[in-house]
């Protein structure tokens, strides 16, 4: 009788406790890596040792044709044309992993045209229409699953520089995102959920079809998502929690990207844990949020009013030099980060290099400087993930029972192993916290 009765026990506490979902991985492909030079170019065939770690595929960017409003590829002879038709080049990864889904992200800041065709499609409903009706039958032409809505809303302003940098940190108390960028905000959230609605009802007619939507970095999402309204619409929320200072935005000062949490006499609201709480406290199911990890670096040169402890907030005179791959300043890829930093195998006499500094205590982040000197190279301040705090921050998404991470991109990523031998260092690292 003992024994039944313990095995009831046992069974109550299994039909009790749900079982366990699996975490989702998203990985952004980028499609302008396509045409990159040289180490950095990234073709079709170089995702096939990510997707084995990765449950979605979301490739970047289609992007709204600015006078009809329609749902268009951002490069047709990349993407569709016969010659190269990366759209079902991507989709037929699918054969080979059956378990995967491929979703179309539209806009993530690569639609540069005309930029304020994102808010006036959300004003006018037949605009709406085209967008929904074209963007539907882009996606299943091309077998894709779905739609990620990666909405290029306004951004915040960066706060400006005062001109006494010691009192530049004291006193921020207001939350950030007051200053208006957009007159119309109620409207355009107003118009952002009828496109949900009115998308989701479209995809819903199709097999299988999911809608996800990426907040993009800097967006106040307390302006533009009706949380209630939409969450219930969308299978997937990315939170795209990092380039909360960049060198385009914060030319003269640098300070951590992505913080898990915030770091003492900041902005509380620049950090991970803010921007998951807010959707948290929202009401969204924690299982439908997914937090965005960026694979890529932001750079800064250091001058000669830079701290030499390297520690952030610390002054600096605008984007660092651009890598020999990227080619973009204040940017750097992963493999060209760990390219520069100082180790054993560096022989003496070499440009001088990056050295690392951790963060002990997991909530703030990697970053690595070199200081001006006489020589001629220039000082240079790097925020960055690593595999380290990519698995700190899966580590957090476990701890606040989230549907999982984003890589954005893989393209940004150490795709060809040239840091240890080993691709894709960080979309493995954070998958193994999972």
């Amino acid at each position: 009788m003992k024994i039944l009765i313990a095995l009831a026990g046992v069974l109550a506490v299994a039909v009790a406790t749900p079982a366990s979902v699996p975490r989702k991985v998203l990985c952004y492909y980028d499609s302008k890596s396509y045409v990159r030079e040289s180490q950095a170019r990234m073709l079709p065939m170089d995702l096939d040792p990510a997707l084995s770690f990765c449950t979605h595929l979301l490739y970047g960017y289609a992007g709204i044709q600015p006078d009809t409003y329609k749902m268009v590829p951002l490069n047709e002879n990349l993407d569709v044309d016969r010659a190269h038709a990366n759209y079902r080049a991507i989709t037929n990864f699918k054969t080979k992993y059956p378990g995967l889904k491929v979703l179309l992200s539209v806009g993530g800041d690569a639609d540069t045209e005309e930029a304020q065709k994102y808010n006036l499609l959300l004003e006018s409903p037949q605009a709406r229409t085209a967008f929904v009706n074209s963007g539907v039958l882009l996606a299943e032409q091309h077998g894709f699953d779905g739609i990620d809505l990666a909405w290029q809303f306004p951004r915040i302003k960066p706060k400006k520089v005062r001109s006494t940098w010691g009192s530049i940190w004291h006193g921020i108390k207001k939350t950030f995102g007051t200053t208006p960028v957009d007159d119309k905000e109620a409207e355009h959230r107003e118009g952002f959920t009828a496109l949900v609605r009115e998308l989701k009802q479209a995809l819903n007619v199709k097999p299988n079809m999911q809608l996800a939507v990426t907040v993009l970095p800097n967006v106040n999402a307390s302006i533009y998502y009706d949380v209630p309204a939409i969450i219930n619409l969308v299978d997937i929320v990315n939170i795209e929690a990092y380039d909360y200072f960049t060198p385009e935005r914060n030319p003269k000062e640098a300070d951590y990207v992505s913080p898990i949490y915030t770091p003492q006499n900041r902005n509380p609201l620049q950090n991970v844990d803010a921007a998951i709480n807010y959707w948290l406290q929202s009401n969204a199911p924690s299982n439908k949020l997914v937090l965005g990890i960026a694979s890529y670096s932001r750079t800064w040169k250091l001058d000669s009013e830079s701290e030499i402890s390297g520690v952030p907030p610390l002054h600096t005179d605008g984007a660092g030099e651009a890598g020999p791959y990227t080619k973009i300043e204040g940017l750097l890829s992963y493999p060209e980060v760990c390219a520069k930093l100082i180790n054993p195998n560096h022989q003496k006499g070499m440009r001088p290099h990056l050295r690392k500094v951790t963060d002990p205590s997991k909530r703030f982040g990697t970053y690595a400087f070199r200081l001006p000197d006489d020589s001629g190279e220039g000082g240079m301040w790097v925020s960055y993930e690593d595999p380290d705090t990519a698995g700190q921050k899966a580590s957090y998404v476990t701890s606040k029972n989230l549907g999982g991470i984003s890589i954005n991109d893989l393209s940004m990523d150490d795709f060809r192993g040239l840091c240890t031998g080993d691709k894709y260092p960080i979309l493995r690292a954070a998958k193994y916290r999972l």
